[in-house]
């Protein structure tokens, strides 16, 4: 397992140019590293992640640079989805901006009771972005993400678990003991099978039902005649667990 700590409190790890290069770093890393087995992302203090340091916004002077690095953030937030292992963030204070897409991207999302999740970007004349509204919708709905985005509203963990936003919410003590609890859960299923699961959840969304199914049944040829499915059905037959090796 990889923990990775935003670990920026003093202006509620939002993350600036070098945090980025590094976050991009650990995530490229964990997706090729044969010992990584997952990933969990929490927050350092009293805030998961506040979103992008806002010197960025001020410096944007040239629109064809703000563009490549809005386009470098967006690949980084897009790691924790094409990453082919378990994501996991613990979310451990405020999200907000940035903090929340990195939140939507992940396999599942944790939170401290203390945790508050915040649309503020309308505030200060801009929008969510780096997929900010496109997989919010994919989680609440059109309705709800109207509510949140439009109406200017704040959620509470047990506000944001209830229109689907988290997972689970617990209390602060046990937040990272419950991610870790999830990340060992998604552990029990075949490495191969959790990636292409993985991956297609993320490409079926756009697709037509004839497209969906085609791409069920490639991902289940390269499947049927691995190592880990031979395992799989011996295991079962034997009544004990497999013992998966990822081929």
């Amino acid at each position: 397992m990889l923990l990775l700590r935003l670990n920026r409190p003093e202006a509620r790890n939002a993350l600036d140019g070098e945090m980025v290069a590094a976050l991009e770093g650990y995530l490229e890393q964990a997706g090729t590293d044969p010992e990584v087995q997952g990933v969990i992302l929490t927050g350092t203090g009293r805030a998961f992640c506040a979103g992008a340091d806002l010197a960025r916004f001020e410096a944007a002077e040239d629109p064809r640079r703000f563009r490549w690095e809005s386009h470098r953030l967006s690949r980084m937030v897009q790691l924790l989805e094409e990453i082919e292992k378990p994501v996991v963030v613990a979310v451990n204070g405020l999200a907000t901006g940035l903090g929340l897409a990195l939140m939507l991207a992940a396999d599942l999302r944790v939170a401290s009771r203390e945790a508050r999740f915040a649309f503020r970007e309308g505030r200060i004349g801009l929008l969510p972005s780096h997929g900010g509204i496109a997989r919010l919708v994919r989680y609440v709905g059109l309705g709800r993400a109207r509510d949140l985005l439009l109406g200017g509203e704040e959620l509470d963990a047990e506000g944001a678990r209830l229109v689907g936003l988290v997972t689970e919410v617990v209390e602060p003590e046990s937040l990272l003991d419950a991610a870790r609890a999830r990340l060992e859960r998604a552990l029990l299923r075949a490495p191969l099978s959790y990636g292409l699961v993985k991956r297609l959840l993320s490409a079926v969304d756009g697709m037509d039902l004839g497209s969906g199914l085609l791409m069920e049944m490639l991902g289940q040829s390269s499947l049927v005649a691995s190592e880990d499915h031979r395992e799989g059905l011996a295991a079962f037959r034997e009544g004990r667990e497999p013992r998966f090796r990822g081929r």
